[in-house]
């Protein structure tokens, strides 16, 4: 196949029309790479769980495990950089004079990627003219551990890795008058956002807590994906 061959295959497969498409680009290896509508990022859902399946509820042991608190989650976190902050124990609801046997210590473990648009397939055209959506997408478990369990902060990044042009951050209060155990919903589209783009740095955190045993927060699902559209202006 010619290289004008796999270029007009590109351009109908991704419904391209109107995106800059140089003639200069390795077609062939841009329809193979495939970097419009797949999930840029690596090992999405460490935990093996699946949104369609309601998170497994949490197992109680009959005796306090002994050893040390655990503040790490079990799972396969290839792909992901990953860092505990465990929190001071927080005493602010204990009445003064009040002796308290023990005390849940939480802490947050977050996992980051960072997403070279380029190495996967994505050429500066687009990224700068035509401004593909990029969407991010997230499922956290209904934990109840705290009002507050998951964070994420996204940011679109320039070719230094540092320059940020454009980002999003989210952190929900937790409804914790009546149980409900599901998996939660985050999502946003970066559109129009300039030109510049070249990395996406995709951060979440979630609390876990442990008092004698230990209880996650889990999630599933995390996805970065390209779209060959863009927001009307």
């Amino acid at each position: 196949m010619s290289a004008a061959e796999w270029k007009k295959r590109c351009e109908a497969e991704w419904s391209l029309q109107g995106a800059p498409m140089p003639d200069s680009l390795d077609w062939k290896s841009v329809y193979e790479a495939k970097p419009l509508g797949r999930n840029l990022l690596r090992n999405p859902s460490p935990h093996g769980l699946s949104k369609d399946t309601p998170p497994p509820e949490p197992e109680l042991p009959e005796a306090p495990s002994g050893g040390p608190p655990r503040f790490q989650p079990d799972g396969d976190f290839s792909g992901w950089n990953t860092s505990t902050e465990i929190l001071p124990y927080d005493t602010s609801g204990i009445p003064a004079g009040v002796v308290v046997c023990a005390l849940p210590q939480y802490s947050w473990f977050s996992m980051e990627q960072v997403v070279d648009l380029k190495a996967e397939g994505l050429w500066e055209e687009l990224l700068d003219d035509f401004q593909p959506e990029i969407v991010i997408q997230d499922w956290y478990e209904e934990s109840q551990l705290h009002e507050s369990i998951y964070q994420l902060h996204v940011k679109l990044l320039g070719a230094d890795k540092s320059t940020v042009i454009s980002e999003h951050t989210v952190n929900p209060t937790e409804e914790l008058s009546a149980y409900s155990h599901t998996w939660k919903e985050v999502s946003h589209v970066f559109s129009g956002y300039g030109p510049g783009v070249r990395y996406v740095h995709f951060l979440h955190r979630l609390k876990n807590s442990f008092l004698n045993h230990f209880y996650p927060t889990m999630f599933t699902g995390s996805s970065v994906i390209v779209k060959p559209t863009k927001t009307s202006s």
